[in-house]
């Protein structure tokens, strides 16, 4: 605890008298900081005002005038910041009646006068610290006002000289103009613009080398600077030169105004518009056309559909054709891109002869695409005939770098589209029908409204099921493979389904396609066979069926995610089946991950197995111990050559005892179907 004396008296500071000064130093920081601007937190000026509030006590009770050390105190509070006069009222008020308060200052008659001499110290101390800090502030602003005067004159001339350097070096023409439009300095580039010697140029008017045709259209651009509803203005001019020829020019004006905001001169720079234009003409070709082939470009396309949209004959409309090389990079891969860029430049040209007889603009898209819009007209050919004359033309070899090359290519096509459509939404028709095509080479596919409505319904589909799936509305359910021999279960396959809210119950087949356009098949795929297996460990001793999507089978990381399921579920590899569709089997990564599923003790399975040739080469080929026959009419020798490969036969679509019986007595040894019950949660399959 602190003590402070009275002349010779002790007077203790008891915990009260400390919390009322504390109480006391609170208001005077709260009410301080309303009125002042200090570069301190609440929290920190707080503890100043707190400890100011101490040593001014502490003056107070010792009894001596105190005087300089309140005048400090003072001084100290001026020296926190903008505090002015209305923060040393703030202060007077705060202290001078609450220093009366306080206990420790009691009885008041005792105390008054010196607390009133006391805050007049303190008053007397920030005064003066505050004249002296005005004063400083004064004679610093009046130095800086030195300064900058001293500066802008340099600035000033070195501007000067600097302007004179950028006129004189200066490709560009640029003149200093009065406002009566007289001429006051002109520099060496407009002299040779116009064919004069700048000293030639000075003393006319600006008029007298404008055009008279033109006169008008500058004079009121002028009129506007003037008036100030424009700040600069740029024109396309014609000014006439010495030897009277016309120079086009580009023109650009702009108002220089004196310290007091009034207008004084008009700044002119001439360019020379001749390259200009030139330059200009080359850019904007280059941006709307495709520099390998010299074709328009998307964008250009994309304009030109537009206003030919409008312009087309009601009757007869436009065709848009996209059209797609085939196998092209194959020709980058296996030649090089050299001859890829070559044989692409060799397809624009053929593209222009072939439509030569039409209205029509051949572009390149991007890559291997091209499109091409007719307006068509009595005489045009149909589509048919226009795509069949495209391929047969560039079936034709051409000879790149010594290789003979002939191309097809596959097409989509908008015949006679709405002339409201937006040419962006008629790009997207030609591209959807384009992949359509696609999927057979050399063919070509018709945009049909119908068509595209349903497949935006089937991808709204495929985006949405990573959310249902998330949610739970996607689960797995299970079918039983009978034995014909004696009707007993012989294992359980594995389907998806999804309870979607508005369209019901989807089944796996069309599960399965959705999954597999956004590649959500593969975690899913893994999560089904996850599940199964967790559940065919619960069963024992049912086998467990699961079939892949083709881009499940392709997955190189197919055997790791097998291997990974069984390890942690505990499954026996001999209790998993897993089938792969003829089809997927075509491509070897699937053919290479079905042998090694089988050199893994996994059953292998081929789905949808017709007896075609490439069907029978495969049992020669791979590791198969089942095959489950495509839903074809009943062939009952595909049942015995599958046989003689040491395989079984497992058939599905089994709805009635008539086709059990059929099948029974082909020898096929496994069946699904209906008749076994429809797929259902694992807890209501009957095994």
């Amino acid at each position: 605890m602190r003590t402070s004396g009275q002349g010779s008296d002790a007077v203790p500071t008891s915990t009260n008298h400390a919390r009322k000064r504390a109480g006391l130093a609170r208001k005077w920081t709260y009410l301080l900081s309303g009125v002042v601007v200090v570069p301190l937190t609440g929290e920190e000026l707080g503890r100043e005002l707190g400890d100011q509030l101490d040593v001014l006590c502490d003056e107070l009770h010792s009894g001596s005038s105190g005087a300089a050390a309140l005048e400090a105190l003072g001084e100290r509070l001026c020296g926190l910041g903008y505090i002015g006069e209305h923060g040393l009222r703030c202060t007077l008020e705060v202290l001078g009646k609450g220093l009366l308060a306080l206990p420790e200052f009691r009885p008041v008659e005792s105390s008054a006068e010196r607390i009133v001499l006391g805050l007049g110290a303190f008053a007397v101390g920030f005064l003066a610290a505050d004249r002296r800090s005005v004063i400083a502030q004064q004679e610093s602003m009046q130095m800086s006002l030195f300064k900058a005067v001293r500066d802008a004159k340099s600035n000033l001339r070195e501007s000067e000289a600097r302007f004179d350097e950028v006129a004189t070096s200066s490709t560009s023409g640029i003149m200093i103009i009065g406002l009566d439009g007289e001429l006051v300095r002109a520099n060496a580039a407009i002299g040779d613009i116009l064919g004069y010697l700048p000293a030639e140029l000075t003393g006319t008017t600006l008029f007298d080398l404008v055009h008279p045709d033109s006169a008008e259209v500058l004079r009121d651009a002028m009129d506007k600077l003037l008036d100030g509803s424009e700040t600069r203005i740029r024109q396309s001019q014609r000014l006439l030169r010495k030897d009277g020829e016309i120079a086009r020019i580009s023109l650009t004006t702009s108002l220089l105004r004196d310290a007091d905001e009034e207008p004084t001169h008009l700044v002119i720079v001439v360019e020379d518009g001749t390259e200009l234009m030139l330059l200009q003409g080359e850019l904007k070709r280059q941006v709307l056309h495709d520099v390998l082939t010299g074709l328009p470009n998307r964008q250009y396309f994309s304009t030109h559909l537009e206003s030919a949209l409008r312009r087309a004959d009601p009757a007869r409309g436009v065709t848009l054709f996209h059209l797609d090389l085939d196998a092209f990079g194959m020709v980058c891969n296996s030649l090089g891109r050299r001859v890829g860029d070559r044989l692409l430049v060799h397809v624009a040209q053929r593209l222009k002869e072939v439509m030569a007889d039409e209205r029509s603009m051949v572009a390149r898209f991007d890559g291997d695409e091209f499109g091409i819009l007719v307006e068509n007209s009595a005489t045009t050919p149909d589509v048919a005939t226009i795509v069949s004359n495209i391929n047969a033309d560039l079936a034709e070899p051409t000879f790149v770098d010594d290789h003979g090359l002939a191309v097809s290519v596959s097409v989509g096509v908008v015949h006679r589209p709405s002339r409201d459509l937006d040419p962006t939404e008629l790009l997207r028709a030609a591209d959807l029908a384009l992949r359509r095509a696609k999927t057979r080479r050399g063919q070509w596919e018709m945009f049909h409204p119908d068509q595209d409505a349903h497949d935006r319904e089937a991808q709204a589909l495929a985006v949405s099921m990573p959310g249902a799936w998330e949610q739970g509305e996607v689960s797995v359910v299970y079918r039983r493979a009978v034995r014909l021999s004696d009707g007993r279960t012989a294992g359980v396959e594995a389907r998806l389904l999804w309870d979607h809210p508005e369209l019901g119950a989807l089944e796996h087949d069309r599960c399965a396609a959705l999954a597999d356009q956004t590649g959500l098949m593969l975690p899913v795929g893994e999560w089904l066979i996850r599940s199964a297996a967790g559940q065919a460990v619960w069963w024992k001793e049912y086998p467990l069926i699961v079939c892949l999507t083709s881009y499940q089978a392709s997955d190189a990381d197919l055997a790791s995610r097998v291997v990974r399921v069984l390890a942690d579920t505990g499954l026996r590899p001999g209790l998993l089946t897993i089938g792969m569709s003829v089809h997927a089997l075509e491509v070897a990564e699937a053919a290479d991950n079905f042998r090694v599923l089988a050199d893994m003790g996994v059953t292998t399975m081929i789905d949808e197995f017709g007896g075609g040739t490439v069907d029978l080469a495969l049992l020669d080929d791979l590791p198969v111990k089942s095959v489950r026959l495509s839903r074809s009419p009943f062939v009952g020798e595909l049942a015995a050559l599958v046989h003689d490969s040491g395989a079984a036969v497992v058939v599905d679509g089994v709805d009635t005892a008539d086709q059990e019986a059929s099948w029974r007595s082909a020898k096929a040894d496994l069946a699904m179907g209906d008749l076994y019950g429809a797929p259902c949660p694992p807890g209501d399959i009957s095994l």
